[in-house]
């Protein structure tokens, strides 16, 4: 839970506070009683994903173990028992 802090009290305790921002806590900065900022700790942003060629998606699928198509439709089967049909039907049925 973040806790509220007043904009002076951040400049006047900036170290104390961004140790414990370091260590995890967040804070809602006010100014005059109204929240104005956000104080987080820095998380590491992940590079943006690139699109896999063909032949890479191909090679990642190789890996799979095979499927067994008569236990697929026993499992959804039995899924559609406990939860209702999901109306999809088979794949090129109209619907």
């Amino acid at each position: 839970m973040a806790h509220s802090i007043g904009q002076r009290e951040l400049r006047n305790y900036n170290a104390k506070i961004m140790r414990r921002v370091e260590a995890g806590e967040m804070f809602i900065v006010t100014r005059n009683g109204k929240p104005v900022a956000d104080l987080v700790p820095h998380r590491v942003q992940e590079e943006p994903r690139r699109n896999r060629t063909l032949g890479e998606i191909q090679e990642a699928f190789r890996g799979l173990p095979p499927m067994d198509s008569a236990e697929w439709h026993r499992e959804r089967e039995a899924d559609d028992a406990v939860f209702g049909p999901d109306g999809l039907g088979e794949p090129g049925e109209e619907r």
